[in-house]
């Protein structure tokens, strides 16, 4: 019968499942639903760190998986926000269409940025709402999203 209350559970499904929970997590977190993979992400990469392990494949793996995780957690935001009407320019109000000109042209630059928290999520559904090119959204969403947990690893392994 499984104790799913006692640490030991957590600890050996931690060890066995790591990659599967390192992907839910970066996946629930990217998503509107709130989520913390940073946690999850340090507390599995500090064991294979303190085990001398830095340079094997599973800590690769382990990055990779929380990247993509993230990034198609991002991408359904993205494709929610796309889902909403599109947004309509009113020809009188120049400003509004300006700026939604702007938005267009230069704003999917913006989702380099889409692993800050809350805003993030906000970048990506305005993406989405505003039609932005998804292939252009889902590289710089995974780009974005990649450089943050090796900026963490980085962060993280000296104080390991």
């Amino acid at each position: 019968m499984w104790d799913i209350f006692s640490f030991d559970f957590w600890q050996t499904l931690a060890a066995q499942h790591s990659l599967w929970l390192m992907f839910v997590a970066a996946f629930l977190s990217a998503t509107v639903l709130p989520g913390n993979s940073e946690v999850v992400f340090i507390a599995l990469v500090t064991p294979k760190v303190i085990g001398g392990s830095f340079g094997n494949d599973d800590l690769l793996e382990l990055l990779m998986m929380a990247a993509v995780g993230n990034t198609l957690g991002s991408l359904t935001t993205y494709w929610l926000g796309r889902l909403l009407p599109a947004p309509s320019l009113n020809t009188e109000k120049h400003s509004f269409a300006w700026a939604i000109e702007k938005l267009q042209r230069f704003g999917i630059w913006m989702l380099l940025l889409s692993w800050l928290p809350v805003f993030g999520d906000a970048l990506c559904a305005m993406a989405g709402w505003l039609r932005l090119n998804g292939l252009y959204a889902g590289i710089l969403i995974f780009l974005g999203k990649t450089l943050r947990y090796i900026a963490l690893l980085l962060i993280t392994f000296p104080f390991l």
